[in-house]
This record gives structure tokens, sequence and C-alpha cells, in this order.
């Protein structure tokens, strides 16, 4: 008789909460979301933050943790860097930042069991997984291993990254995963010199789309390069100007997922 892989979840110690956050494409600004989640978060709880794009691990340089090496003691455990109050894993961490991580699958199923069990998270009131884009192995991986509470899906405002963010709610729902919502990234960006909002991309059909599917829409992040220069820089725009417009979307966002179940 076939083993149901679901049956295989274990919740990881000490772990109240997994949100993760996916997206159906590269390119949307969903690792930069993740790190300022993670980081507007802290004001309900101990944090935890997992980079599970193997392939393309952007967190350590994200967080300004370059330099740092998490460490392992007695029993092969690792510790996580600690950065801005946040616990932080990422294979980037072990492989220098320019070389390829060249796995098959089942190395990097080892990897993602090694990031749940073999890390010493502590008592962690969310842990928030950033997922590399796509439906593929990474994805199907974490559900099959742990209890995901939910999923926060990121996306641009036009049809051509809506089509992909169907692709990864569809995901969710075919695997037993409650979708937390959606966040418009980019959304607009602001003229400074008279304020009128800029639309970037042609606006697609993601209003309609989200009522049709009672999928409730966390909130709208506008395109300003403080977020991006925060990112290459290692200082998340919620931690270097907390009081901004765009700190404050991200803390209302964080503020919604915490009456989450």
């Amino acid at each position: 008789m076939a083993t149901n892989p679901f049956d295989q979840q274990q919740a990881i110690p000490g772990v109240k909460k997994i949100i993760a956050v996916a997206s159906g494409k590269g390119g949307v600004g969903k690792s930069t979301v993740a790190t300022n989640l993670a980081l507007a978060l802290r004001e309900y709880g101990k944090v935890g933050l997992l980079d599970a794009d193997i392939y393309g691990p952007s967190l350590p340089r994200m967080m300004g943790a370059l330099n740092q090496k998490p460490t392992v003691s007695e029993g092969n455990k690792i510790t996580p860097v600690s950065r801005y109050g946040i616990k932080i894993m990422s294979i980037g961490f072990l492989v220098e930042e320019g070389s390829a991580v060249v796995w098959r699958g089942p190395m990097l199923f080892k990897a993602m069991d090694q990031f749940f069990r073999d890390v010493q998270w502590g008592e962690l009131d969310y842990l928030v997984i950033d997922l590399p884009p796509g439906t593929g192995d990474v994805q199907l991986s974490l559900v099959q291993k742990v209890p995901v509470n939910f999923a926060v899906i990121v996306t641009t405002p036009q049809n051509i990254a809506l089509i992909d963010a169907k692709k990864a709610i569809d995901m969710f729902e075919r695997t037993g995963v409650k979708i937390g919502g959606v966040i418009e990234n980019m959304s607009y960006m602001l003229n400074p010199v008279n304020g009128e909002k800029i639309q970037l991309f042609p606006r697609g059909e993601i209003a309609s789309y989200l009522e049709s599917k009672k999928i409730p829409q966390l909130g709208v992040i506008p395109f300003n390069t403080s977020i991006s220069l925060g990112s290459e820089a290692g200082i998340p725009i919620v931690e270097s100007h907390s009081t901004s417009m765009e700190a404050k979307s991200f803390s209302e966002i964080a503020k919604k997922l915490t009456f989450l179940s």
C-alpha cells in the first residue's frame, strides 16, 4: 500500500508558525519582501529566516551577513547566523557567493532536511521561508517535510506575472497549504516632483482574480530605489528607514499575518 508523503511531516521543535513566501516566477522581488516581512514580524515575537533558494541564495547579502558563518556544535547541530535580531540560515553561508550549487534532487532534499532538523532554531514565533521561484522540488520537499501554516504569494501587477502567481497558488492548494494572501510588489512609483502615481507595469486582472478566489490582498508595496539600495547594502528598508511609507506597508502586512492561524 502506497504511503502518503504528507504523513512524513514533522514540526520543527520550538517553531510555532511557518510562513512560506513564494512566487511563480523570478524578478518580482520575493526575497526582498521575505526579508522585510521577517524584520517587520519582530514586533510580534521571535523570528527566523530560512533561505530555501538553494541555487540562488541572496539573503546573506540582503541581510548584510556575507562575512558571517554558522557554527557547528556537538552533535553536528548548526547554530544559525544572527542579524538584526533574526536567526538566519542559507546555503549561501556555506558556499562562495559566485560558486554554483550543482545538485540533483536527492542532495537538495537532504539539504532541506538539514535546514529543518539540524539547525538550532530555538524558540521561534515565526519562521519565514524564502522559496525559490516556481513550483519545483524545493516547494514539494517543504510541504512534505514540515507543516506550513500558510503561504504568502508575491507578484507584480501585470498579467504576465499573475499567470505564474496562479500556478504557485494552485500548487499550494493542491498540497493542502492555506494561502495567507497575495502581496503586490512594485505596484507603482511615486513621481518625486508631484507625488503622482506612475504605473511601472500595465495593471492586469489581479484584483478580479483574488476576488473570485476569495484570497486576500495583504498589501501593495510601491517601487522605491531605497528598497533595492537597502537590499544591496545589506540594510533592508524596514531596518534602515523604519518610518518610511514602504516600511509601514510591511508592518501593516506583518500585523495581518499575525492574525492568520
